[in-house]
């Protein structure tokens, strides 16, 4: 599987396994994380443009996407919980997968982890496949994060 940066004319493929995880996600217990209008497409194309979004490609096709960023997250300044660490970390979000392909999120994460060895990680708590996801490669629970319209996210760290 290849991983590179997103681009422009990519989006409506983009959106589309976006809404294909939606659909995915209210299947199998979760219809309120995303629901029908999370991820937006302003929200999508910013990540673009901040070449913060890449996608996961194979046969040269997208089967995956996801926003990485290596900065410091406002929204996990206040955690009811703690960090494994405070050291410099890499984020993910809006991980989402076409469901064509194995292996997506395996591929995020290792991509992840070449680029930084420290990732936080947030998922509502009604998504049973992301924490089971963050369990199998080893990520630690660290506690409860509130995103800035104050829903509650449950969060997770590994440092490799």
């Amino acid at each position: 599987m290849k991983i590179e940066y997103a681009n422009i004319s990519q989006l409506d493929d983009i959106m589309s396994i976006y809404s294909t995880a939606q659909d995915f996600m209210a299947k199998v217990g979760n219809p309120n994380q995303w629901k029908k209008v999370y991820p937006s497409r302003q929200i999508i194309k910013q990540d673009i443009l901040n070449a913060n979004l890449y996608v996961c490609l194979e046969n040269n096709t997208i089967c995956g996407v996801f926003c990485f960023t290596i900065a410091n997250d406002s929204t996990y300044s206040y955690i009811i919980g703690k960090w494994l660490n405070e050291d410099k970390y890499g984020v993910i979000h809006r991980l989402a997968s076409s469901q064509t392909s194995k292996g997506v999120a395996k591929a995020c994460l290792e991509f992840c982890f070449d680029k930084i060895k420290n990732i936080r990680v947030d998922t509502h708590k009604d998504n049973m496949v992301m924490q089971n996801l963050f369990a199998k490669f080893g990520f630690t629970y660290c506690g409860i994060i509130f995103l800035a319209d104050g829903q509650e996210r449950l969060a997770y760290q590994k440092q490799q």
